[in-house]
């Protein structure tokens, strides 16, 4: 056997053997599960044929507690590139049939210089978790690994888009970066995030729960607001990542991708001038609106579990991505909250950094009121809100279809914190609060000493009402530019959107402008 001959062969025996990943037995036991392995996720991932591994022989140096003698296939982690919808993008997989996919020091390498790539090459990185944790017999080598991949999770961060898939346990300091990354996707009944585990709390509060109640994918989309989405399987997330690709640019110097859906920009929707229902406090579904404005009537919904008072989403304007934000009347009246605040701002912030416009639609009677919200901090919440509106560069539209009261009014994009195009329907109500309440402040005495009150209250309502609930004085003010036909939103959305393509605004120059939220 010629010396070429055995060097080939020898590099086919490595590359066998780190396929091979756990093991025959640890991967059937995690096929058995309903789980994809760690490979077979970057496979699906990327598109046919085009993913390519990179430091699939590196392995651990760790030399305590036996680990000498431990062979670990890849280091417990499938690091890589390839295309996704024919665009770049970089990923990593953690191996959990490979030593529980532990993370130490060579395995937090291989993951930070696929960041590292993915940052110089100004393409998305996708990472999916399922790992047991620190390798504790890798000791501060493991915590380091941790933090040189936190470093890199903020520096990437507004720069390129970062996604993460909890496709297993994720829990103690692994938490942190799918906590730092834009768009966190969870599998239902096989995964689970938290800080410190059940048995810890046990020990430590006397407090008893389970995996799931603590930190599964159904707690973190609807309670904490940590996963955007919460999917049945492996393959759902997988496919979610891939269609959540298509709305973003691979970076913050590019502009979003163009689809052609093939839908009218100059379409009209009688449906929408009969949508608002003729009582003040009926609801709505304001997700209909938001599909019969869009291409297609397509909406990828963003954290559709959490703070459902407020809907996020991605649509596409005439092919263009656009993000939108829209008070949801159907819960809590559309009320403003700390929960509704955070995910509001944290998808503006998300949209401006990757040159994506931004539609409003605001249907909104104030912010929630009582004691829970006060001490809570609604005040520093609802700031958020407001800052990440003014902050934001992008194109601005806002459509006001109802009502729009006080201090919810300004904070929902309104025409004073610099969106660049107002839109309101007839039936736009544009005041400091609703007319009975206002009846009932400015009229007070005079309704408490009137002959018959309940008569008296209801002629100052309605006068108030004939008075300002409407969009015809904010429009006399230019604060709204066009009262429209509802039927008529999505041509004057879409020609708006057109029109500030070219937007450019320059900030006062600050120190540092990405401010942590």
């Amino acid at each position: 056997m010629s010396r070429t001959v055995e060097k080939l062969r020898e590099l086919k025996l490595r590359e066998n053997e780190v396929l091979k990943m756990g093991g025959e037995d640890a991967v059937r036991k995690h096929q058995e599960k309903g789980k994809l392995t760690a490979r077979e996720r970057l496979f699906h991932l990327f598109d046919p044929g085009t993913f390519q591994e990179l430091d699939a022989l590196v392995t651990h140096r760790c030399t305590h507690f036996g680990m000498e003698d431990t062979f670990i296939p890849a280091d417990g982690v499938i690091t890589g590139h390839g295309l996704v919808d024919g665009r770049p993008v970089f990923a990593y997989a953690q191996d959990f049939t490979a030593r529980g996919g532990s993370l130490g020091e060579m395995h937090a390498k291989k993951i930070t210089k696929v960041q590292d790539l993915a940052l110089k090459a100004g393409a998305p990185v996708v990472g999916m978790n399922d790992s047991g944790g620190a390798r504790i017999q890798e000791g501060v080598d493991a915590l380091a690994g941790f933090g040189e991949i936190f470093t890199r999770n903020a520096d990437a961060s507004g720069v390129i888009p970062q996604i993460c898939a909890i496709m297993g346990p994720t829990a103690g300091g692994a938490v942190y970066s799918p906590g730092m990354m834009d768009w966190v996707f969870m599998v239902k009944d096989s995964s689970y995030m938290f800080i410190t585990g059940p048995d810890v709390i046990r020990s430590v509060t006397g407090e008893v729960i389970d995996f799931e109640s603590l930190g599964g994918a159904m707690t973190h989309a609807v309670k904490s607001g940590v996963a955007h989405f919460a999917v049945d399987s492996d393959m759902a997330a997988i496919e979610g990542i891939r269609e959540l690709l298509t709305y973003f640019p691979s970076n913050n110097m590019e502009d979003p991708p163009v689809k052609d859906l093939g839908d009218d920009p100059f379409r009209v929707e009688p449906a929408l001038d009969s949508l608002i229902p003729d009582a003040a406090n009926a609801a709505y579904d304001v997700r209909t609106l938001i599909k019969l404005l869009a291409d297609g009537g397509e909406m990828f919904e963003t954290q559709p579990l959490f703070a459902p008072n407020i809907v996020t989403g991605f649509v596409r304007m005439n092919g263009r991505s656009t993000g939108v934000i829209a008070n949801q009347p159907a819960v809590m009246a559309g009320c403003l909250d700390i929960d509704a605040s955070d995910k509001a701002a944290r998808f503006i912030r998300f949209c401006d950094a990757f040159n994506i416009p931004l539609i409003t639609i605001a249907d909104v009677p104030g912010f929630l009121p009582g004691s829970s919200q006060e001490w809570g901090g609604i005040i520093r919440h609802g700031a958020k809100l407001l800052w990440s509106y003014v902050e934001a560069t992008v194109p601005k539209i806002l459509l006001i279809t109802r009502k729009a009261y006080g201090g919810a009014y300004i904070a929902m994009s309104s025409k004073h914190l610099g969106a660049d195009m107002v839109f309101a329907w007839p039936t736009a109500e544009i005041a400091v609060m609703g007319a009975e309440g206002a009846a009932n402040i400015i009229h007070r005495r005079e309704i408490r000493e009137a002959p018959d009150p309940a008569r008296t209250r209801r002629e100052k309502k309605e006068a108030y009402e004939a008075l300002f609930s409407n969009p015809y004085i904010a429009a006399s003010r230019g604060y709204v530019d066009a009262v429209i036909q509802p039927s008529e939103t999505r041509p004057r959305i879409i020609g708006a959107l057109e029109a500030l393509g070219s937007k450019r605004v320059q900030k006062p120059a600050r120190k540092h402008g990405n401010i942590p939220l």
